[in-house]
Formats: structure tokens, C-alpha cells, sequence
């Protein structure tokens, strides 16, 4: 077999969305299975509504997912000559025609069609007409012939939806070059594809009705058809097709909300394709799964609790000293400024009891933000109910009990505090949440005697003493 090519070909029009990552995901993987290569084709012909800001978009995505290709990105625009250039091959062959149909005169033939009950279609009026019939100032098109096959149908085998089949009478002599000598989507994408070697097409199924057309290019200039694999679409949680009020659509939204690039990279393999019941796969062992026939035929649902708990375990997972450098940014944000050297050597410190407890870097970020506040510290609204006129005497007898303490080590603070719970004919627990409002502003944290020895002796009796 030759050497396995695959390619993603987005159009810069806007950020790369998520059933875009998954595409060039699988796409990745396949490549990087079989030891071929994974290319990168930004299809930038419509040029009214291709920008630089959505390109760079979508090599941010990618690079942001993780997804490297080979060589530089190709730009399908900077090839129109050699689009066109198949076009003239096609003509100067007979395979193909000039059509001199003016606007009006297609609109009338697809409102007589719709009229009549009838798929609109050309009809191949200028097929086999003379040019010499042309009418003056008409720019014609270049349709190609279809073949003609009345009784028979094309065939396609795909990877994922088995085989197709579609009658050749459906298939009418579509544009190749526009008036203007513009090629269309459909000659540029076949003639990349075989000038770029590609053997492999995985793409969304939406493409499905376009590979029979793409099909009449390839077997009109007598060149190999590629595999097509065209994977079922991505829905929202209630079914319905996936858009922007299903929440984050866009990769970059995703990377601003705090998920990981390698949560999300095994996220979307698994959403749309197996390993048995499998949901934990990273992506070097994806490498070595990664097989066409392991796609579901069936549209996969959007369900961010998953992606959560996806993501919550490589969280875990994940370096400690790469995990502070992601989560910087959004304490810097949320206090406003950057935390003193004191504050973050804290929240380093407590990372590894944080990490346990966050699904997302932005959790992360709240759930140790107290350790990095200037104080006084803010009080939630519970923890300020827990503060009440009481609780807060309490602190200033809890406080001379800690200021006892040589070691402040998180044993030593349980243990002293347990003994004054004991004077006082408290739990552990009513002694705990009070310190813990008052040390941290929450009523949620790791274990408090942990987050005080990490505070040290003088930060947690200043914190007291603000409260009480």
C-alpha cells in the first residue's frame, strides 16, 4: 500500500469549532496509526469571507489541541491557476463544456423543476449545443459531463457508512469554472486532494453527498479516488443540532474555560469513537487504537458533565509546575493583579490537595485563590453566615490556642484544636468550619489543618485576628 496521506481542510471564515477538531483529531490519528502523514489545507477561495484573523484561528486551535502537521500549511487560493488549468484539460478533452445559460435563465429552469415536483437540476441545454449559438456578452460557465448512465449507480464504499449508492440520473453536469473563470469548491477540493496524495477523506458526513459529484472529477481525469470516511455530526445535549446556545462551540472557548488540550483530545475521540467501554484513552495510547472501523455510524451528543470528568482526571494527572504556569492567569484575573511571591509559593504548595477537587483550570484557580489574597479576606455569603457573633468569640480562644504551638504542622493544629473542641463540648466539625471561614473565606477547601500548615503559624493567626 502506498504511504497512508491524510489532510484537514478547513475554511478560514471563523474560529475552528469543535466538530472541526474532531475531524482533523481523527484525521491526526489515523495518519500517525498507519506512519503516513497528516497534512494541513486552508481553503480560503472565498475570499469575501476568508480573513488572516480566522486563519491564525485555526492554527491556534490546532496547535493548542496538540495537533502537529507535516510541512507548511497549504493555501488553496495561491493554486486557482492549476484548478482552472484541469478544467481546460477537461474541455480540450470533450469531457467537458461551455455553458452560456444567463442567471435569469437557470432561476426560470429551477422554478419550473420545483414547480413540477422535481429536484432542481441542470438540464444540459448547452451540452451538446453549438457555441456558435452563444448569446453575445455571456461569460460562459465549464460544466462537466455527467456521465451518462440511466439505469445504473455510482458506488461508494465508506469507511464508516458502508456502502452508497445514487443513481447516476441524479447527477447532473455541474460547474467546474464559473463566468468569471473562478473554479468551484467542488474542482478545487478533487485537485488538491490528488496533487497533494492524499489516499484517505475523513470528514463530516454533510460532505457525503458531495463525494458522488467529486467522484464524476476523479473518473473523468482517470485518477485514483481516495478513501472516504465521512463521520456522523456532532449534537447538542437535547439532540438537536450543535450550536452556539449549546454553550462553547468554538476550541478557543473551550481553552479560555480551563480544559486541557489532552482532556479534550480524548474527549473527542471518544465522542464518536469506541474501544469498548474504554473512556480513558490518552493520546499515545489513541495512537496505537486508532482504526476507521472503530467510528459509529450514529450522530454522538455533546455532554459537557463527561467532559468535566474527562478533564478532572488529567488534571490530576498533570505536571505541577505546568498545571501552576496554566492557572496563573486566571487568579491574575481574578484578583485583578499579579499574587505576591509569599502567595503563590502557598498555592503551589496546596496544588496537589486543589487539583483533587477542581474539573477545570478556572475551579483550580477559585478554589486557591484564598491562599493568594491580600488580606482582610472577602467572606462568601456562607461563610459570613458561619461568622456570627458567637463563632467569631470562638476565633480569639482558638487563636490563643494556636499561638501555643512550636510546630505548626497540620497534626499538631488537628490536635490542639481537637483538645479545645473537647473543653468546650464541641465536635471536631464545629471547631473546623468556624477556622475554616475565617482562614479562607469559603466553607469548601482541603483539609483545613493542611491549608493552615501551609498558611504558616503567622498568616493564619493574622487571619484570625481580622475576623474575630
Amino acid at each position: 500500500m502506498s504511504k497512508i496521506i491524510t489532510r484537514f481542510a478547513p475554511s478560514p471564515t471563523g474560529y475552528l469549532h469543535i466538530g472541526g477538531g474532531r475531524t482533523a483529531l481523527f484525521n491526526w490519528l489515523f495518519a500517525k496509526h498507519m506512519g503516513g502523514q497528516f497534512l494541513l489545507r486552508i481553503e480560503d477561495t472565498d475570499r469575501a469571507r476568508s480573513t488572516e484573523a480566522a486563519v491564525e484561528a485555526i492554527l491556534d486551535g490546532m496547535r493548542w489541541l496538540g495537533l502537529d502537521w507535516d510541512g507548511e500549511p497549504i493555501f488553496q487560493f495561491a493554486r486557482m491557476n492549476r484548478h482552472a488549468e484541469i478544467a481546460q484539460q477537461l474541455l480540450a478533452e470533450g469531457k467537458a463544456y461551455y455553458c452560456y445559460c444567463t442567471p435569469e435563465e437557470l432561476e426560470k429552469m429551477r422554478e419550473e423543476q420545483l414547480a413540477k415536483g422535481l429536484s432542481p437540476r441542470y438540464d444540459g441545454r448547452w451540452r451538446d449545443r453549438d457555441p456558435k449559438d452563444a448569446p453575445a456578452g455571456v461569460k460562459p460557465a465549464v460544466r462537466i459531463k455527467a456521465p451518462s448512465r440511466a439505469n445504473d449507480e455510482m458506488l461508494v464504499s465508506d469507511a464508516v457508512q458502508g456502502d452508497v449508492r445514487v443513481p447516476y440520473t441524479q447527477l447532473d453536469d455541474m460547474i467546474l469554472l464559473r463566468g468569471d473563470g473562478t473554479p468551484t469548491y467542488m474542482l478545487s477540493v478533487v485537485v488538491d486532494d490528488h496533487d497533494m496524495g492524499i489516499t484517505h477523506v475523513i470528514r463530516g458526513d454533510d460532505h457525503l453527498t458531495n463525494t458522488f459529484r467529486q467522484r464524476m472529477i476523479y473518473d473523468a481525469m482517470g485518477w485514483d479516488v481516495p478513501k472516504f470516511a465521512h463521520i456522523p455530526m456532532i449534537l447538542g445535549e437535547d439532540g438537536a443540532k450543535l450550536s452556539k446556545r449549546h454553550g462553547a462551540v468554538g476550541l478557543h472557548e473551550y481553552a479560555n474555560k480551563g480544559y486541557l488540550p489532552e482532556a479534550m483530545r480524548n474527549y473527542l475521540l471518544r465522542l464518536g469513537w469506541g474501544h469498548g467501554d474504554t473512556e480513558i484513552v490518552d493520546t499515545e495510547e489513541a495512537v496505537k487504537l486508532f482504526t476507521l472501523d472503530g467510528i459509529g455510524k450514529s450522530p454522538s451528543r455533546m455532554d459537557f458533565t463527561k467532559l468535566a470528568h474527562v478533564n478532572a482526571h488529567y488534571m490530576r494527572q498533570a505536571d505541577e509546575e505546568r498545571l501552576m504556569s496554566l492557572t496563573m492567569p486566571y487568579i491574575e484575573e481574578k484578583l485583578g493583579a499579579k499574587p505576591d511571591a509569599a502567595g503563590i509559593a502557598r498555592f503551589k504548595s496546596g496544588l496537589h490537595a486543589l487539583k483533587e477537587r477542581a474539573s477545570t483550570l478556572i475551579e483550580l484557580a477559585d478554589a486557591g485563590l484564598f491562599f493568594v489574597r491580600p488580606r482582610p479576606l472577602p467572606l462568601s455569603e456562607d461563610a459570613a453566615k458561619v461568622l456570627d457573633a458567637d463563632t467569631r468569640g470562638m476565633l480569639g480562644e482558638m487563636k490563643q490556642t494556636l499561638v501555643s504551638l512550636d510546630d505548626f504542622k497540620a497534626e499538631k493544629i488537628e490536635a490542639a484544636l481537637k483538645e479545645y473542641g473537647t473543653q468546650k463540648g464541641l465536635k471536631l466539625g464545629k471547631v473546623a468550619m468556624p477556622l475554616r471561614a475565617a482562614i479562607t473565606g469559603t466553607t469548601n477547601s482541603p483539609s483545613i489543618f493542611h491549608v493552615a500548615e501551609i498558611l504558616g503559624k503567622e498568616e493564619t493567626l493574622a487571619r484570625l485576628s481580622d475576623v474575630a
